[in-house]
């Protein structure tokens, strides 16, 4: 852990035993912290179909109000880390509003498998492959990403999630845990399926950089 990573959790911690003290300032500063990591978070996985519709900001907003009225129990519980607890309350209010669109149109199996990632699905296959290609290896760098992203369509929703949120967004198995509310052991065996899924879609390709 580096210095800056110590420093963001040490006042982290100052913030919420502030927070949790009553102080609506601490409070305040607290969560816009995390505003702007959750807004493109959250953005992320809106595909062009639904930007039109859910807002990134209104997202992050919904789970920022939670987050108040909800400070207490966590400090109390501390059931993980505070920016991954975050994550897990404007992923559930995203995966709500989902639910209420589908709902809407009526049949929500016309929806395309990869789309509940958004912009993310691309953004992690550009993680996966790898990026150091000449002109010359550019076909073969595209060959590569569509295998990838077609493999990613064919996992289930949950096993893409816990990809893009260890490969993407950095987050340690035992966070994966916590967001989903499964435990550290289900969460590494649903990771390790996923990659071992990904890395067989790609066997014949020993060019592609799986991690």
């Amino acid at each position: 852990m580096d210095s800056k990573t110590v420093d963001d959790a040490a006042e982290t911690e100052r913030l919420l035993k502030e927070a949790a003290a009553g102080d609506p300032g601490a409070l305040g500063i607290l969560l816009e912290r995390h505003r702007e990591r959750l807004t493109r978070m959250v953005a992320s996985r809106l595909d062009s179909r639904v930007r039109a519709r859910i807002d990134a900001s209104d997202v992050v907003q919904a789970a920022m109000i939670e987050a108040a009225r909800r400070l207490a129990d966590y400090e109390r519980e501390r059931p993980l880390p505070f920016y991954p607890w975050l994550h897990r309350l404007a992923t559930d209010r995203l995966a709500d509003l989902r639910r209420k669109l589908q709902a809407k149109k009526g049949d929500p199996r016309r929806e395309q498998p990869i789309a509940d990632l958004g912009d993310s699905a691309g953004l992690l296959v550009d993680r996966l492959v790898a990026t150091d290609t000449t002109p010359g290896q550019a076909f073969a760098r595209e060959e590569r990403r569509r295998r990838v992203r077609e493999a990613l369509a064919r996992l289930a929703p949950a096993d893409r999630e816990v990809l893009v949120m260890r490969h993407l967004e950095d987050f340690r198995i035992v966070e994966i845990a916590g967001i989903l509310e499964i435990s550290v052991s289900c969460a590494k065996m649903r990771y390790v399926r996923a990659l071992e899924r990904l890395r067989g879609a790609l066997q014949a390709d020993d060019s592609g950089t799986m991690p």
